[in-house]
């Protein structure tokens, strides 16, 4: 995001940015920095005019002070663009379920546009989802306008399971049509994710092994090191198969597994990710794990029912681990095992998809080769492969071909996927938005295991936080075809190269 003003200004229309939900977290934390950035590196055209709605009486100056809360700025232009960007935003507070607040708020908007000439809306809902529908329908009756672009940003959860899914597309597709509505899962708007068709689709030495014939796994992993923090009461409500793994994972897979599109353009893309998932039949109960997370080892952090929020004796899960199967041409007997927690060692998202042995293999030790992904931190693509030992011998060792983004891309600068999915919504891209049916596949796939869940027939096992999980996460990836290697893995750098030809050693890491 680098380019001179004049080559980014890139929005087809003149809007005016309604947040909804302005004084929540989602809000402070993600949707205003992310406005922010757009205006700072010349995304969001300079007249955009943005207003926040939401329940709580906050004057001005109060307001600005919590847009500005968890803007990061670097530079002394930072201090003066958000000086700037704070003279186009307003606040507005009322109910969401009374007309004659939206009225007033319709008003705002209108004196908005006549000062800023703006032709057109968008509405971010950063709301719970217990208000989408009173706030859509508010929107519509006294914020719509015939000749007016309206866009409608509607953020996750979207459902609970296949039934209150298609209620809520049933209720949304009622006020609004499904080109005004972008169901937004952040996931799809972070690099390593969207860089993952240029990956599969561009490059010849991948694309021909992408199949059932050369690869034997794939494990997509999401960790976080921290808990619920004080908000087990909202996650308790979902649990993290519903918060992770049945919309952000889910939109991985999809993106690894489907055929390639006609086109890039958006209906060509969600056609291929919903055949895919069509093709995936529901979660078997032996194909799952869960865990919950108690107390630390030291009881320094405290376990997930610790948390006063959370129900007594809640067995609502923090860990989950599924393995899906695609039974189509492409996939079929391929285990896609998708793994997610809270309170973990680390915090990481990743793709490492495990090639087969090597047939009629003559040496000793061998290790699979892979492809990894690292989504999150410090994006990554790396392949591991075998490699000789410098040496006179024939002993093996596991090497790589490394892209780190840090090293090889050093002056880029990686946007934040709200940034990248706001841009994308402005400008009318739905590539990497959930759509309707494709919502509706997936929650095929989940509701069966879910209902299984909520029911207590698949206890979560106890897992301490801080720790790689719950016991047994070993023995269910390995059930499934994951081999972890023996062999000592050097993992490379730039730094560490350098350090290594002038003879010393590298720091040694486990293979996987």
């Amino acid at each position: 995001m680098s380019e001179p003003a004049e080559t980014t200004q890139a929005n087809k229309h003149l809007y005016t940015v309604i947040v909804l939900g302005a004084s929540g977290d989602l809000a402070k934390k993600k949707t205003f920095p992310a406005l922010f950035g757009l205006y700072k590196n010349h995304y969001l055209d300079a007249n955009t005019q943005i207003i926040g709605y939401a329940r709580t009486k906050m004057d001005q100056s109060t307001f600005e002070g919590h847009v500005s809360k968890y803007i990061k700025l670097k530079t002394d232009e930072d201090k003066e663009a958000l000086s700037k960007f704070l003279k186009l935003c307003s606040y507005q507070d009322g109910q969401y379920d009374k007309d004659k607040d939206f009225q007033v708020l319709e008003t705002a908007i209108e004196k908005l546009e006549k000062s800023s000439g703006a032709t057109a809306r968008l509405f971010y809902m950063a709301l719970p989802p217990s208000v989408f529908i009173p706030v859509a329908t508010s929107i519509k009756h006294n914020n719509y306008k015939k000749g007016v672009i309206t866009r409608l940003i509607v953020e996750k959860p979207f459902g609970m399971d296949l039934e209150s899914s298609r209620k809520l597309a049933k209720d949304l597709g009622a006020l609004f049509t499904e080109e005004e509505i972008y169901r937004i899962d952040h996931y799809l708007g972070k690099e390593m994710v969207k860089n993952l068709m240029i990956l599969r689709f561009a490059n010849v030495i991948f694309g021909s092994v992408w199949n059932r014939h050369s690869i034997d796994n794939i494990q997509i992993t999401f960790k976080e090191k921290i808990g619920t923090a004080g908000r087990g009461g909202y996650f308790d409500e979902f649990g993290i198969i519903r918060d992770v793994m049945q919309n952000h994972l889910l939109q991985i897979l999809s993106l690894i597994a489907m055929e390639p599109p006609v086109s890039l353009g958006a209906e060509d893309v969600r056609d291929e990710k919903v055949k895919v998932l069509r093709y995936i039949p529901p979660i078997a109960k032996g194909d799952v794990l869960t865990g919950q997370y108690t107390k630390s080892e030291d009881g320094k952090e405290p376990g997930y029912l610790d948390d006063p929020t959370v129900p007594k004796g809640s067995k609502t899960p923090t860990y989950a681990a599924a393995t899906l199967f695609i039974q189509n041409e492409r996939w079929t007997g391929v285990p896609f095992i998708l793994k997610c927690g809270k309170a973990l060692d680390q915090q990481k998202t990743e793709i490492r998809i495990q090639f087969k042995e090597v047939s009629g293999n003559m040496f000793t030790n061998l290790a699979r080769n892979e492809i990894v992904i690292r989504v999150q931190p410090n994006e990554a693509v790396y392949v591991k492969i075998m490699n000789k030992e410098p040496g006179l011998g024939m002993k093996t060792v596991i090497s790589d071909l490394d892209l780190s983004y840090s090293s090889r891309f050093d002056n880029a600068v990686i946007p934040e996927a709200y940034e990248s999915l706001i841009l994308d919504s402005l400008n009318g891209d739905h590539s990497n938005f959930v759509r309707d049916d494709e919502l509706d596949a997936a929650w095929k796939i989940f509701t069966p295991i879910l209902k299984t869940i909520d029911k207590g027939e698949i206890a979560p096992i106890p897992y301490a936080f801080g720790s790689r999980g719950p016991q047994g996460v070993t023995e269910f990836v390995a059930k499934h075809g994951y081999e972890r290697s023996n062999q000592e893995y050097v993992w490379p750098s730039h730094s560490e190269a350098s350090v290594a030809a002038k003879g010393q050693d590298q720091k040694v890491k486990p293979s996987s």
